[in-house]
């Protein structure tokens, strides 16, 4: 079996960690990367460093980060990076069994769109999700109707992915794979993480990421400057750690209002990458997480976190008890930390995301019986 799987950014990276440590053990498996977006991108930490460390064979290299911060310069890039994927699969397709694709980003729809000429099977990890404050929405679907296996992360959005190809063949509910493994990674101490990063999570810390909703593109600015306001009325109380956002349009507005925060407010910093040990590292040793991100949503239950989720980016996702859901705006960012301190801050409720068993074992064994 030959398995090409499609990586773009360090948030799939992380996601993918266990299926690729799976395909990679199996004796029977040839296992590939197709690397592209921000792990080629000095500015985002050009963590395809990172994949060649852990060892990875990197098959194909696609340039898919936009020269310029709009919507021009993302439909731009959706054109490069389709014709750098269309010259990879070219390459491959003859010799590869499946591409694995995750989620929703404009580079992933260009690797997967590349594909179909080829016809080679595509499967979808993360699929049927609703994210209304982002055009991945549609990026995501489309995905899925150009995919031939499915891996959902829950039951209701198997059915989702039913809906939308009029059909259950090849649908698998399995859990999200960044699940895997969790309570046995061996994790950062604060002390680690503090020689490693030069972070000091020893204070009650605030893990904050925020990337642009991609819908109400124009209002970034200004939830950028309410996030910025909520976090130094709360510098007295928490440190801060913000994890840069991702190469989305108004990204960089948001990069120069964190940059500037981080300048002024002593305790607050950014971090560019910590990869997943180090990220999951962070979430476990955090008070609680603050932002849009969807760690907050999947992950950061299994770790007794609560999230405040800020604004309308992650509307529409399943959600555990632990998210607390506020509009982008400095008040009521404060009133939501508020309560959390009023409640106690350790959340003991279940995670609606995490399957019966291993997710990349299930995806694993399914591929092998699909061949």
């Amino acid at each position: 079996m030959r398995v090409l799987v499609i990586t773009t950014s360090r948030a799939d990276y992380g996601i993918y960690h266990s299926l690729l440590r799976r395909l990679a053990e199996d004796p029977g498996t040839e296992l590939g990367l197709v690397v592209g977006g921000t792990h080629l991108s000095a500015g985002h930490g050009r963590t395809v460093d990172l994949i060649e460390r852990d060892g990875y064979t990197i098959v194909g290299r696609v340039e898919s980060v936009p020269a310029r911060d709009n919507a021009a310069g993302v439909a731009d890039t959706m054109g490069t990076a389709l014709r750098g994927f269309a010259a990879v699969w070219a390459r491959e397709a003859e010799t590869t069994d499946y591409v694995v694709a995750l989620g929703d980003r404009y580079e992933m729809f260009a690797a997967v769109a590349a594909t179909v000429p080829f016809n080679l099977r595509v499967v979808h990890l993360h699929g049927g999700e609703t994210s209304l404050g982002a055009i991945d929405d549609k990026f995501r679907h489309a995905i899925t109707v150009m995919s031939t296996l499915h891996f959902t992360a829950t039951e209701g959005y198997a059915g989702r992915v039913r809906q939308l190809l009029n059909s259950g063949r090849g649908v698998y509910a399995v859990g999200a794979p960044a699940l895997d493994g969790l309570e046995e990674m061996d994790l950062y101490s604060p002390a680690e993480l503090r020689d490693v990063f030069g972070t000091d999570f020893t204070r009650p810390t605030i893990l904050t990421t925020f990337h642009p909703e991609t819908v109400a593109v124009d209002d970034n600015e200004a939830y950028g400057r309410e996030l910025c306001a909520a976090l130094r009325d709360l510098a007295g109380r928490y440190a801060c750690v913000i994890t840069m956002p991702n190469a989305d349009t108004a990204g960089t507005i948001l990069r120069a209002q964190f940059t500037e925060l981080a300048a002024e407010v002593p305790g607050i910093q950014t971090i560019e990458n910590f990869g997943k040990k180090g990220y999951f590292s962070a979430m476990k040793h955090c008070a609680f997480l603050l932002g849009n991100t969807s760690s907050g949503i999947i992950e950061a239950a299994s770790f007794g976190k609560y999230a405040i989720n800020v604004g309308a980016r992650q509307d529409g996702r399943t959600r555990s008890d632990n998210l607390i859901d506020v509009p982008a705006e400095r008040g009521a960012i404060r009133a939501a930390v508020d309560r959390l301190e009023a409640g106690g801050l350790h959340y003991g409720g279940e995670n609606v995301y995490r399957g019966a068993a291993p997710a990349a074992e299930a995806i694993f064994r399914i591929l092998k019986e699909q061949l």
